[in-house]
């Protein structure tokens, strides 16, 4: 049987990462306290990447959690983590694909930050989530929105994004979780300084990379984006994507 991995490159780009999305650490201390943490709550995170969600909770807030990731690396990096602040005990980090993920005990609180697309958009990875929590439980979802129309595709592109029907603007994306039939109870929202450590760090990481790897068959083409991708980000991304992530509540 062939292995699940994320492709080399985006692995290359993020390796140097702790979170792969664009909240600091500050963002993300805010998150587990907006949702109220207790100890001995149970998290399920669907896409966990490195695993600073579930570490830094289990630190601070004594929860337990199980991670999943289609990338080795990010899972070797998680139960690394979680050796490193001593919550190892209460954390298990599994590789696979959270797409088809669901929990054998039901949680108190089902994540997904920042990979809707394992359940085919948001609607979907709701429903996946749904499996895996409580009956009152809480899920949590990130997701990106448009902070302003983009003009153009032009814009759209340098955004990251394919199209602009990709995404909806927040009050869309809001209005969208209750006729998805939750109630939205909380939320903490990126801004420019948590998206210029996600996105900026990248080009750091990039370029020493390269340095180290001149040769590669990858560094062409990370030649090629270290020629396009700043520009593009402060002119489009910076200015009109948003990203948050979401506290629901079946209604």
């Amino acid at each position: 049987m062939v292995e699940v991995d994320l492709p080399r490159s985006f692995v290359v780009r993020e390796r140097d990462h702790r979170i792969h999305d664009p909240f600091t650490p500050a963002k993300l201390a805010v998150l587990g306290e907006a949702i109220r943490l207790r100890p001995g709550m149970s998290i399920l995170d669907l896409a966990c990447g490195s695993g600073e969600m579930l570490c830094t909770w289990a630190e601070k807030h004594h929860i337990t959690g199980t991670g999943v990731d289609i990338s080795t690396a990010f899972i070797a990096n998680a139960v690394a983590r979680a050796a490193e602040l001593g919550v190892e005990d209460g954390l298990t980090f599994t590789h696979g694909d959270a797409s088809g993920f669901v929990a054998a005990e039901p949680v108190d609180v089902a994540c997904c930050v920042g990979a809707t697309w394992i359940g085919g958009g948001v609607e979907g990875t709701l429903a996946l989530l749904e499996r895996s929590v409580k009956p009152g439980g809480l899920l949590l979802v990130g997701e990106p929105f448009w902070r302003e129309d983009p003009p153009d595709q032009v814009a759209v592109e340098g955004s990251g994004a394919g199209s602009r029907e990709d995404f909806g603007d927040l009050p869309g994306l809001v209005e969208s979780f209750r006729g998805y039939g939750w109630d939205l109870v909380e939320m903490v929202l990126a801004d420019e300084d948590s998206w210029d450590r996600y996105v900026a760090a990248q080009w750091f990481t990039v370029r020493a990379w390269l340095d180290e790897n001149p040769d590669d068959e990858l560094a062409a083409a990370f030649r090629a984006e270290l020629d396009t991708a700043p520009l593009n980000y402060v002119r489009y991304q910076r200015r009109y994507l948003g990203w948050g992530v979401f506290a629901l509540k079946r209604r």
